[in-house]
């Protein structure tokens, strides 16, 4: 019997998300960023659900190779852009476009003789990740239009550093920023990620570039993705394979970390740090075993971990059990491990079963 644990990917959860980004800006044209796999759902079957894009984003040349593969045709960005000189040759052969971040990639273009590439040219803003520096920017703005190599539509865009956070002030620094140095001829831009397209209206430029919002993910520290319209586009479950009567006083899992407060029947579920659910979880956090909250109790290993049936005694072997998904945001267990909802998604491995629903 195949192992229980399943990741089920809602693809009309996806295609609501991509509407509702829409929405929130009707005018600008959206690029869905479907890196790191599509955010751990598959970046095939989101492509898919996502056809409606304007474009894709990318992080990796490989990602923009399996897009072309299974036959999408929309533009594809590639966001880290290039790291040599042979990966332009590449570029070409798929019809992706390329982010130019840094000097190296200018001094490149200038020795290439090849047909036309589009560029997107990025500024530092104040993020301080990639981008020239804002008092650079306009020279190697002027720089690509004047190579023959470089397609004349240069798109100009920055990242935002905190626009998850509403009315911070480094939002609108950065804004003013990237503003002050845009060169006067340079028409298209994209500036909004996901959070900054739902809290930030001056950010919607002619592109925006969503990606956690497309997958229901929260854009905004202490709420939740269905706060903004999103709905969750992954369910992750797997289903009891064990119950037990434990005695009070009883330590439970590695370490004994749990003692068991009084006679009671604990579950144990096929799912683990093995499948990307995070080990060093809250004690307490919780799942959704028929529909109901119950407390992960001692500590998650590799493939199992266990739940507190007390509230549950008709619970039984082959119930199912939910991690998270419509019921119990990601966002709240991502909480409980200390990270975001983003890392979890991303951390599914590849033994947990993906189906559509």
């Amino acid at each position: 019997m195949a192992r229980a644990t399943t990741a089920r990917i809602h693809m009309d959860a996806l295609r609501h998300n991509l509407a509702r980004i829409r929405s929130a800006a009707p005018d600008s044209k959206v690029m869905a960023v479907v890196k790191a796999d599509g955010y751990g759902h598959g970046l095939e079957r989101v492509a898919q659900a996502l056809a409606g894009a304007d474009a894709f984003g990318v992080a990796a040349i490989s990602d923009a190779q399996r897009l072309r593969a299974v036959g999408f045709s929309q533009g594809i960005v590639l966001l880290s852009g290039f790291d040599e000189a042979a990966d332009l040759a590449q570029l070409r052969e798929l019809s992706v476009v390329t982010v130019v971040h840094h000097p190296f990639q200018l001094a490149m273009l200038a020795e290439d003789s090849g047909s036309p590439i589009s560029v997107w040219l990025k500024m530092d803003s104040g993020m301080h990740r990639l981008g020239f520096p804002p008092e650079q920017f306009p020279e190697a703005y002027r720089r690509l239009k004047a190579m023959p190599n470089v397609d004349d539509d240069i798109v100009c865009m920055s990242h935002f550093a905190s626009s998850d956070e509403p009315g911070n002030p480094q939002t609108v620094s950065q804004l003013a920023c990237f503003d002050a140095f845009l060169p006067a001829d340079a028409s298209v831009c994209s500036l909004a990620n996901s959070a900054a397209v739902l809290a930030w209206p001056a950010s919607h430029r002619q592109w925006l570039r969503a990606g956690g919002a497309l997958y229901g993910l929260s854009v905004a520290s202490g709420r939740t993705g269905s706060d903004f319209g999103l709905k969750p586009a992954m369910t992750l479950s797997t289903r009891l394979i064990s119950t037990q009567q434990v005695r009070a006083g009883e330590r439970v899992g590695y370490a004994g970390t749990y003692v068991c407060p009084e006679d009671m029947r604990i579950g144990v579920a096929a799912i683990g740090y093995g499948d990307g659910y995070p080990r060093n979880i809250r004690p307490g956090t919780p799942a959704l075993l028929n529909g109901q909250r119950v407390p992960i109790i001692g500590r998650v290993s590799m493939d199992l971990m266990t739940v507190d049936l007390r509230s549950q005694p008709q619970a039984a072997v082959g119930d199912e059990l939910i991690l998270w998904g419509g019921g119990l945001p990601v966002e709240e267990i991502a909480e409980a491990a200390g990270t975001i909802s983003y890392e979890l998604t991303c951390s599914i491995t590849r033994r947990v079963r993906f189906r559509e629903d």
